[in-house]
């Protein structure tokens, strides 16, 4: 699988950027990837947005040398939910450790486990998910039900609430945060370039698309954006 991924700060947020991305390999043959999205009227967003990547990173680290021992037999669905009750277990004792109050604990997550050409993903909050050329957007008014609300709660009890996208096989998927729908010609230009299919869909390194987008047609995000892409060896297609 090629992985190409971006993050970059949004032309209204003038000190931190509050998205974060991760990605690695978890055993032989699968893939995790994330990408976050700190709430700005929440405190220090940025912090949390990071933390959830760092944990995710740590979670990764550890089940990767435990393959070496015992491979995993877990399904994707399974083992997918055995991260993400990790994670929250782990988001919890951060919590309490550090005397975060709920208003620093507040970031989207958007989070696929990969395997070949198969996946199953899981989505808390906004962002958008594109698999072979379909866009879903997922938006809640601008009051995404972040999972800080709900590290008090029974983990069982949360995860089937949530919303679960499983894909049988793919040969493109990409995963973002809601910043990919706030390009704007900041100086006025006009364009019918749609950014959202030319970075999810046309080939080329998302970095240099980012860069045209800007310095060719006139558009940047306004609001912090991550992206991760993922396409088959066979998929590729020209560089960018």
């Amino acid at each position: 699988m090629h992985i190409d991924s971006t993050l970059q700060i949004g032309a209204y947020h003038l000190q931190n950027c509050e998205d974060y991305l991760f990605h690695d390999n978890i055993g032989t043959n699968r893939l995790l990837c994330a990408v976050m999205d700190g709430c700005t009227m929440g405190t220090d967003s940025y912090f949390i947005a990071t933390m959830v990547g760092k944990l995710l990173r740590k979670i990764v680290k550890e089940r990767h040398y435990l393959e070496f021992i015992q491979p995993s037999r877990l399904s994707l669905s399974e083992q997918l939910k055995h991260i993400i009750q990790q994670l929250f277990q782990e988001l919890k004792l951060l919590k309490n450790q550090l005397q975060l109050e709920q208003r620093e604990m507040l970031t989207t997550i958007i989070v696929f486990l990969l395997d070949h050409n198969a996946g199953t993903g899981l989505i808390v909050g906004d962002g958008v998910v594109s698999i072979d050329g379909e866009v879903t957007i997922f938006e809640q008014d601008n009051k995404p039900d972040y999972l800080g609300y709900h590290l008090q709660e029974d983990f069982e009890i949360w995860y089937t609430k949530q919303a679960i996208m499983n894909v049988a096989s793919f040969k493109d998927l990409s995963i973002s945060t809601d910043g990919i729908s706030s390009f704007m010609a900041l100086e006025g230009g006009e364009t019918d370039l749609d950014p959202i299919a030319y970075l999810l869909f046309d080939s080329g390194v998302l970095e240099k698309k980012l860069k045209y987008l800007e310095h060719q047609v006139g558009l940047r995000p306004t609001d912090d954006l991550a992206i991760i892409r993922v396409r088959h060896a066979n998929d590729e297609g020209a560089p960018g």
